[in-house]
């Protein structure tokens, strides 16, 4: 039987005075002027991957300062709550706060961390929230874990863009380790998305994989450049010297 994502069940309500704090704390750093840049870097138009999203205008260093202040406080019903949250940078700080805490934990505690995690993937919401905590909270998980990579299947396969690039983002601790086998098999999978931003994590991986074990990625390049969407080519082969960039390039077209 497959896993199933299921929601969190909220235990504790004391969190909202925490929650509160924390919040005063990043809307204290505000900056309007930043916040129509982030508007348009961040795709929030209508019809586009992040419409809808709020920002408050902080930098992700801005975000580091106040998790660091407030992780050792905060709990999961406090993180369940800031997730709920429609500023972009409150969610960032929820998981940055997340990503802090889950090495710290003990074994137990970490399953706890890495199912909530997948819990509350559909607000892990826009590509910087997937970077900055699939690795190292998921990805963590999964690379001692291995029996539950499965899970992989089930979120490549998903509906939702920001589960797939879960999944190809979690890889790459175990591509690290050198281990290759998923991050291959998601990227055979992910060939025909649609959607860019896919294009651009897969290729990535690929690359990191290529810098761990070259023979790997031009083995995998060799048998799938010409059905690779370009975007995904280009990421994929951007440390390859400039002959070898070129070969594939003239496959592709």
């Amino acid at each position: 039987m497959k896993p199933k994502l299921s929601p969190w069940k909220q235990k504790n309500k004391s969190f909202i005075e925490m929650t509160n704090t924390i919040i005063r704390e990043l809307k204290k750093l505000a900056n309007p002027n930043k916040v129509k840049v982030f508007l348009k870097f961040f795709k929030t138009g209508k019809g586009q991957y992040g419409e809808g999203d709020k920002f408050l205008g902080l930098t992700v260093p801005q975000v580091r300062q106040i998790a660091k202040q407030f992780a050792a406080q905060t709990t999961l019903d406090d993180i369940h709550k800031l997730l709920q949250n429609s500023y972009h940078e409150v969610r960032l700080l929820a998981l940055i706060i997340m990503t802090y805490q889950y090495h710290k934990l003990e074994e137990n505690a970490k399953y706890t961390y890495y199912r909530f995690y997948l819990d509350h993937s559909h607000r892990i919401n826009n590509w910087d929230l997937v970077d900055l905590s699939a690795p190292k909270i998921a990805g963590a998980w999964l690379l001692k874990n291995k029996a539950d990579r499965v899970i992989l299947d089930q979120l490549v396969k998903s509906s939702n863009l920001w589960r797939r690039r879960i999944a190809v983002l979690t890889t790459y601790p175990m591509i690290k380790a050198g281990e290759f086998a998923e991050i291959l098999d998601l990227a055979q999978k992910l060939l025909t998305d649609k959607q860019d931003l896919m294009h651009k994590a897969v290729g990535w991986m690929l690359r990191e994989a290529g810098k761990k074990d070259l023979g790997v990625l031009v083995r995998f390049l060799d048998q799938n450049a010409t059905q690779m969407p370009r975007t995904m080519l280009r990421y994929a082969i951007e440390k390859l010297p400039e002959k070898t960039r070129r070969m594939y390039l003239v496959k592709k077209s």
